[in-house]
Order: structure tokens, then sequence, then C-alpha cells
């Protein structure tokens, strides 16, 4: 069985966001830059599912500028088979990545395909869903543990009232929470591997898709800074200032 497992590269989790000083986003410059946590877990979990012998291949999908090629090889080094790019400057959106996906999928014909639930520099949660309506295929999100049996999936989710767990067969899409896995460190020989596996590079027009953007960004601000707290002598001076001055929001 082939999966795909899309990853991508946005700013490293360490490192402090700044927005731009003309307010038209996020400051990337100089920047360091890695994997998408959540794709950490997804690649994670296809490299498990290949050592118990479930998965034949592992094919790491990127989308976006030539330097998503980086992120591409550390999937390699933690036991991807090979890559594909599809290389544009075109600031993507996730309708776009669904459709130039879906293209990938058509190409590839995998049974499975796992994604992170969201990624952190937009958190829009919407890629998999797109892309399993896009396919036609059935989806299970939020995934904390998975099991797949021949042709049987299923899928246990966290919801607001506990667990839920979802039975679906092949293909699926599958996008993964937090505690489905902790993902493992690339060891240096896995790296070294990693670079003399192959990436193949498209472009959009290459999978006939456009990925122009339908949303465009107004204006990009930084919050609000916290204000410092004050401290009270007594219960009732507690009780006073939040009958004068806590405000309802």
């Amino acid at each position: 069985m082939k999966i795909i497992v899309p990853v991508k590269r946005v700013v490293d989790y360490n490192v402090k966001v700044r927005v731009k000083s003309d307010g038209t986003g996020v400051e990337t410059a100089g920047v360091k830059m890695s994997m998408n946590p959540f794709d950490e877990i997804a690649v994670e979990e296809a490299v498990r599912l290949k050592e118990k012998g479930v998965a034949t291949e592992i094919v790491a999908v990127s989308l976006g500028v030539a330097a998503c090629q980086e992120t591409i090889r550390t999937a390699l080094a933690m036991g991807a088979d090979r890559g594909i790019l599809v290389e544009t400057d075109v600031d993507l959106q996730p309708l776009a990545v669904a459709k130039l996906l879906k293209a990938i999928v058509a190409k590839e014909d995998p049974k499975l395909v796992i994604l992170g639930k969201q990624a952190i520099d937009d958190d829009m949660n919407a890629t998999g869903q797109m892309l399993a309506a896009l396919l036609g295929w059935p989806q299970g999100t939020f995934a904390s543990k998975v099991v797949i049996e021949g042709d049987a999936l299923t899928v246990t989710r966290e919801v607001d009232g506990g667990l839920e767990t979802l039975a679906m067969t092949l293909p699926a899409i599958i996008t993964t929470d937090l505690r489905l896995n902790e993902p493992r460190y690339a060891s240096l020989p896995n790296i070294m591997k990693a670079r003399k596996k192959p990436i193949e590079t498209v472009k959009p027009a290459d999978l006939g898709v456009d990925p122009a953007p339908r949303l465009t960004v107004v204006s990009v601000a930084e919050p609000p800074k916290r204000q410092a707290g004050q401290k009270v002598g007594s219960v009732a001076e507690l009780v006073q200032k939040l009958r004068t001055e806590a405000k309802v929001i």
C-alpha cells in the first residue's frame, strides 16, 4: 500500500513570529523554517505503518518554493521513500493545495493520504477535509489512533464528548492530532541516506491546476499587549475593583 504524506514548510515553532512593518504579512526573511509539527506526526504514523508491514511506500509531498525541498529531505530522513515538490511562488491557500494534492493522488494512486490536521502558520484546518471532498473519499480527522486491517480502516478521534471511533474502507484521508504519536528524531545515518533519495519536481501547470489565490489578506497586525496585573490588599478591595473596574467581554 502506498501512502502520501503532504508536508508544509512553516516558521519554526520555537521562533517568535513578527509582523512585517508594512502589515502585509509575517516576516520570513532570515527566519528559521521547519516542517509543520502536525505533519511530523503524519510522517511518523506513515513510517510506523510501513514498519508494521501495512505500507510498502511513503511519498512525501510539499508545495511551495524551491526551499521546500529541505522539508521533504526531513521527511525522507524520518523514513519516507521519495519526495515530490510542486514548485510555485504563489501564496497557496487550502483549496489550491487540495486541488494540487488531488492531482498528485490521481498520478500516484495511493490507498491512504495522511495529513497534519492543521498548519501552525494559518491554523486553517481545511486542506484534509477539502481533499476528501474533491476525491470523494472517507475521512477520519483529528486522529488519535489508527488501525488498518486489509482494506478496513478504524480511526479513533477526540470530540467534545470524549472519543469517537470511525470505521471506513480504503482509500481514505486521515488528519493527525497531537496524541496520535511522538515523532522520532532523524539519525545522522538516515539524514545522509536522505540526500540520495529522489525528489521529483513538477509545476502546478504540469498538474493542470491554477493555484491563484481566491482570498486577499487586507492587513496583518500583532495582538495588543497584555496589561500588567494589579495586587490588592484584601478581599473587600478585590470585590470593589470587580464591581467598578472589571470589564465584561
